[in-house]
């Protein structure tokens, strides 16, 4: 793809709707800002991400395992992370339009910048989603909807360690939901209110820490490459000392290029022991580790890695997407990995007689059962692939003339166009090749 503008944006929401990659949530009722549902074929690349993410992080690796924490968690854990007292963004509000900004996005302080009245004073506003447990709605019923996936994490670090049989150095990975009310939400899914996040935290021997911290920081920028995501539009980030948080000593950004410029794709955190012993310290619990190698007793450090599933999807799409203006049309074209892509192979009929969509049928139907496949005889074949070249979809089977003759059909590569001829029994070895190796 060409360097991204700003309208390059547009034009991606624009194809998701259209297609069925994502829409506004109950936009029906005139839509919930910040708030998206996965269509069709949303569900089927942002499954598809997640995949790769869970093989590349847990399955292919003997040291991290995985984890599926609850939502909903005792409000206490929150009290020990920091969140109840110090998860705040500044606030202003305009006494005239009724309007919420963060104060930090506000360039004349006191005027506001939509309608130009005046401003209230900053006040500082917890981002955590509060609710109640049980039939009364009162101070000792509140919980929160998580704000991160870590503290399932680390408030189950005993139970994994000790179910599981594993040593330090050990990872735990999750994949989850998570919810903040975010006062300024942007640039369609790149932040929203209600989010999905891959987040992986690895528990090292101190002084073993930094070591660590540097081999995550190339595992994360293989897996970029390895999704194919152009590594030419990602690069590292470093936290200076004014954008480290508390609990870290250091800390990298993958950044990619979007079309509104370079922003946060993951973050790589040393948390050092902050989060164990804080837990420990307010449950009473005793969450050192005993190396019985070294016969010494500690409190792990942790290297967090932390993605957004639906920030990822955004790098996917923004990275894939491509205008070809041709001699009579305009081609476009989502280049996504074929691992990652919604549609495997469209399979056409060349024409609809003389047996032909008996054939492709019964190629959907051999094919079905281990890869997302879609069937098409609709208009002529070349406004089919260019339906398919739309979504993604790598690879077009067309059954023609030929077909009938020796059971051989084309297949046509959506990035080269260039097209193949090869025996229908071999359609799954070839797929299975492309999609997996």
């Amino acid at each position: 793809m060409a360097n991204p503008t700003p309208n390059t944006l547009d034009k991606i929401i624009s194809l998701c709707r259209r297609r069925g990659f994502i829409f506004q949530s109950s936009e029906i009722y005139g839509g919930l800002n910040a708030c998206y549902d996965y269509g069709p074929l949303g569900v089927e690349l942002k499954r598809n991400v997640k995949d790769f993410w869970w093989n590349w992080m847990v399955r292919r690796r003997r040291d991290v395992v995985g984890l599926d924490a609850s939502i909903l968690m005792a409000p206490k854990v929150w009290e020990a992370s920091g969140h109840v007292a110090g998860f705040t963004d500044p606030m202003v509000d305009c006494k005239v339009c009724k309007r919420r900004f963060r104060a930090d996005m506000v360039p004349d302080p006191g005027k506001c910048p939509e309608c130009g009245g005046q401003m209230t004073d900053i006040r500082q506003f917890n981002l955590m989603f509060k609710t109640f447990m049980g039939p009364v709605e009162d101070s000792a019923s509140v919980v929160y909807l998580r704000p991160e996936t870590a503290q399932g994490i680390y408030v189950n670090y005993q139970n994994v360690l000790d179910s599981s049989r594993l040593k330090v150095p050990f990872g735990i990975g999750q994949i989850g939901k998570a919810f903040r009310n975010e006062i300024t939400t942007e640039n369609f899914i790149f932040r929203t209110r209600e989010f999905e996040q891959m987040e992986m935290q690895f528990f090292v021997k101190p002084g073993t820490d930094m070591e660590w911290f540097e081999s995550w920081k190339e595992d994360r920028k293989s897996y970029y490459a390895a999704l194919g995501v152009n590594p030419a539009r990602t690069r590292f980030h470093q936290h200076g000392e004014d954008e480290l948080a508390h609990y870290a000593t250091a800390a990298f950004d993958i950044q990619y290029e979007f079309p509104f410029g370079w922003k946060e794709l993951e973050g790589i955190h040393n948390r050092t022991d902050f989060d164990l012993k804080r837990h420990q310290e307010h449950s009473g619990v005793d969450l050192s580790y005993f190396d019985e190698v070294n016969r010494e007793r500690y409190v792990p450090y942790i290297i967090e890695t932390s993605a957004g599933v639906d920030r990822t999807m955004l790098c996917i799409l923004c990275d894939a997407f491509e205008e070809q203006v041709l001699e009579k049309d305009t081609r476009t074209v989502l280049h996504f990995h074929p691992a990652i892509a919604p549609i495997k192979a469209g399979i056409f009929p060349l024409v609809k007689k003389e047996g032909m969509p008996e054939i492709a049928q019964k190629i959907e139907a051999m094919l079905q059962p281990y890869y997302a496949v879609f069937y098409d005889e609709s208009g002529a074949v070349g406004r089919r692939y260019r339906r398919q070249d739309e979504v993604g979809t790598p690879f077009c089977i067309t059954v023609d003339t030929e077909t009938l003759e020796n059971e051989t059909v084309t297949v046509r590569d959506r990035d080269t166009m260039q097209q193949e001829r090869m025996k229908i029994d071999g359609l799954i070895g070839f797929l299975h090749k492309k999609i997996n190796g």
